[in-house]
């Protein structure tokens, strides 16, 4: 099975081949912190975690790097309102980023540059585009000339020609900036310092960097001159993208990345979200509001990744049942293995491969093979949860299932291996009691109790013994009388 992808620089879909076989070098452009993580920023973060969890999956070995833009316009103005320092607003919101992602079970990357730990491959790629004719410099800024980079475009498929009738009505010829450019086109590498402002010495003045030579110079610094994946969102296509090629390419003379991916972007009830609109969400406070992270991942791997998604109540409403469905799958082995003779406790059961369904992950493996087709993944782990929640009804109503243990013990632990490649996991100390030191007559004893209680209208006793029992790892079936239970 060969794993193929949507090359946002062909435009066409193309077999996967690294340039060292075996091993993937990956590069996600990450946030610029400012603020905290919204669920533009939460869908991004999901589908890379998922795609560099699935290369793991099938035997690459990830290199994983994902930045932080911790200097900015907007990160100065925050700090300027709050009377603070450019450093203190990154550092508190790159420390908000890592608890948000870690709800929502993001996978760390291997390594997150800081565009002000990366000046001295900052200002050595400005020089190197200086020396080349790539760059300019101008009363302490320096430019790049666009026009002297002949592809410049191929990612985003605009012709300079065709922007720069658009570009003429809304360009203001008394900007100092614009008068300092030999072209309307050309962007800054480096601008020189303003009073007040963090600043860094360079050959051409005190300054600070613009913000698309930072991943360049990152990306070489981690990566080398050439990647197999440059990951972000839709709309950084351009000018980032196309600026980071037209700066790295220049200099190099290599191709950037061999796959540029890019996600779709979020909509909140049909409409770009936006704080103007008041449909902005952070990650944060939906969580805050009770959804369940796992829900929040499973929201946003039912969309093809490269497609926009439109969040709703309705549509967070059907992730959750969907993710109740498969966390009923995932605690099946906690809740019957014991019954079912697979080990004596709840940890003991490990997953391996030759513990797997062969079948189904060869079936799961060409769905998503097909340009990380998670839908359709998930559609296979939706197939093994349903299934084993029938076999789980079966034992606690009838006792005994057609399917033999050594079975359910293989779907079950195919069903953890897979929602383990989509990061959905269920939280099983917390859903599954394990202790059952009760017998059978303390049980009933207690069951005895509670509907005297009951029947003395002492309900705050009754919904006590009742969470006893479920802390015991009992639980009461529903009946007329309250007095069916099985042990978890």
């Amino acid at each position: 099975m060969t794993l193929t992808l949507y090359n946002s620089l062909t435009r066409r879909q193309e077999p996967f081949e690294t340039v060292e076989p075996g091993k993937v070098k990956m590069y996600y452009c990450g946030v610029t912190v400012y603020d905290y993580c919204h669920l533009g920023h939460a869908r991004a973060c999901i589908v890379w975690d998922v795609v560099r969890r699935y290369l793991q999956f099938i035997g690459y070995e990830v290199r994983y790097i994902q930045n932080f833009t911790d200097i900015d316009d907007k990160i100065l103005n925050r700090a300027c309102v709050e009377h603070s320092s450019m450093e203190a607003v990154a550092d508190r919101f790159i420390k908000a980023y890592f608890e948000d992602m870690a709800r929502l079970g993001i996978k760390e990357a291997d390594e997150y540059p800081r565009a002000t730990h990366t000046m001295n491959g900052i200002q050595r790629l400005i020089h190197e585009l200086e020396n080349k004719g790539f760059a300019y410099p101008a009363d302490g800024d320096v430019y790049y000339a666009v026009r002297q980079f002949a592809e410049y475009g191929k990612l985003s498929g605009r012709k300079l020609e065709d922007m720069q009738a658009g570009k003429s009505d809304r360009v203001n010829v008394e900007d100092p900036e614009y008068q300092k450019k030999k072209d309307p086109f050309d962007f800054a590498l480096w601008k020189a310092a303003k009073p007040g402002e963090p600043a860094w010495e360079s050959p051409w003045g005190a300054g600070r960097p613009g913000w698309h030579i930072e991943c360049s110079a990152m990306v070489r610094d981690r990566l080398g001159d050439t990647i197999d994946i440059h990951a972000g969102g839709a709309d950084l296509i351009f000018p980032h993208h196309e600026n980071e090629i037209a700066q790295s390419e220049a200099v190099t003379g290599k191709p950037l990345a061999r796959y540029w991916l890019h996600n779709g972007m979020v909509k909140v009830d049909g409409e770009k979200m936006s704080k103007s609109l008041g449909n902005f969400i952070t990650i944060r406070e939906l969580l805050d509001r009770g959804v369940d992270p796992m829900a929040v991942r499973l929201f946003v791997l039912t969309a093809q990744y490269r497609t926009p998604i439109d969040f709703t109540d309705e549509a967070i409403a059907a992730a959750t049942n969907g993710w109740h469905t498969i966390k009923e799958g995932l605690l099946f082995g906690y809740q019957y293995g014991k019954k079912l003779g697979w080990g004596v406790g709840s940890g003991e059961w490990g997953v391996g491969s030759a513990s797997l369904l062969p079948e189904t992950i060869e079936r799961f493996q060409e769905v998503v093979n097909n340009d990380f087709n998670f839908p359709g993944g998930l559609a296979v782990l939706f197939e093994l949860a349903k299934e084993l929640r029938r076999e789980g009804n079966i034992i606690v109503h009838e006792g005994q299932t057609e399917t033999s243990p050594d079975e359910l013990q293989r779907q079950w632990q195919t069903l953890v291996t897979l929602a383990g490649v989509l990061g959905l996991e269920a939280e099983i100390e917390a859903e599954i009691p394990m202790n059952d030191s009760l017998s059978d007559a303390e049980i009933e004893v207690k069951i005895q109790q509670r509907q005297e209680a009951r029947k003395a209208k002492n309900f705050a006793e009754s919904d006590r013994i009742r969470d006893e029992l479920q802390a015991e790892g009992i639980t009461l079936i529903d009946s007329r009388d309250g007095t069916r239970w099985h042990r978890n």
